[in-house]
């Protein structure tokens, strides 16, 4: 059976058209070549070169062999990478930018049915606003981004996406959390909580607002949907959020998620990104987390 150094050997003489050029190309002593590829010639029964006093030359069975060997090195070297991108799928690191709401609650989702296979890979979760995403995935800092309508640039490519819908959100004990769904004008009245103009769901909030020719009084304005689902569970305030943003406080019943009607604005768009150039074996493997978590709460 050709093992593979003595493949080397075989496709470094025939392009290189000589024993003494294969072996310095390789590295290798040229009599250690030369003994290696009289061997095989006596065990196949044929020769392999025409040996020329200048040049080696395949003879008929030889250009049969070469084309049996160069196939088989590539599958070597396929086999190879594979296996490397198995390894590097069992260590190494990986690094995700996103807008902070998130990271409370697809995040941890995620995370942990990544890690129930890669258990010895380091992530690095950093929450930054969509332009300084798109800035960490074109320059190659991030191997995945998530945020909410982003607009991809040539450098960066679209993973996965689905519809976000607002809703209203209150605590069990509120007077609206029995509803089935809500207009803007029913939370008239309740203190809100609403997210500052430098979030993008503002837009849709003051669409709403401006559709049901009300002027919002809130009590709180934040950049923070931390502070935002905080103020619903303890101040037993009106806000507005995501069925992404309130998972896990609906899943405890600690607060309540009520569709809202009167949208005109399409939903907010959720998006996972990466890289347009290269995205690593880990990144897909945890790209592949994201998108069902999101296929799960959408």
């Amino acid at each position: 059976m050709l093992h593979s150094r003595l493949l080397r050997y075989l496709d470094e003489v025939a392009r290189s058209g000589s024993i003494r050029k294969a072996g310095h190309n390789l590295n290798i002593a040229a009599p250690a070549i030369n003994r290696q590829i009289l061997a095989l010639e006596q065990e196949l029964g044929t020769p392999i070169f025409e040996r020329h006093p200048r040049k080696m030359v395949l003879t008929a069975a030889g250009e049969i062999l070469i084309d049996h060997v160069r196939q088989t090195l590539r599958a070597m070297d396929r086999t190879q990478s594979a296996i490397e991108e198995l390894k590097g799928l069992r260590r190494g690191e990986i690094s995700l930018a996103m807008v902070s709401g998130l990271a409370a609650t697809l995040t941890p989702l995620a995370i942990a049915k990544f890690r129930a296979a890669h258990q010895r890979v380091k992530i690095n979760v950093a929450l930054v606003d969509e332009p300084e995403i798109l800035k960490r995935l074109s320059a190659g800092e991030a191997d995945l981004g998530l945020a909410f309508d982003l607009k991809l640039g040539a450098r960066v490519q679209l993973l996965a996406s689905t519809p976000s819908r607002l809703g209203v959100v209150v605590s069990p004990r509120h007077p609206l959390a029995s509803k089935a769904s809500l207009r803007v004008s029913d939370c008239v009245g309740y203190s809100l909580c609403i997210p500052d103009r430098s979030m993008t769901m503002r837009t849709h909030i003051d669409a709403v607002f401006a559709e049901a020719s009300i002027e919002p009084e809130p009590f709180i304005e934040t950049n923070a949907i931390e502070v935002m689902r905080h103020m619903a569970m303890t101040e037993n305030c009106v806000t507005f959020l995501s069925q992404f943003d309130v998972h896990f406080e609906r899943a405890n019943g600690q607060l309540v998620y009520i569709p809202l009607k009167g949208l005109k604005l399409p939903p907010e768009t959720l998006m996972l990104v990466g890289n347009a150039r290269r995205i690593t074996p880990l990144a897909r493997a945890m790209a592949e987390n994201f998108k069902e978590v999101m296929e799960t709460l959408r």
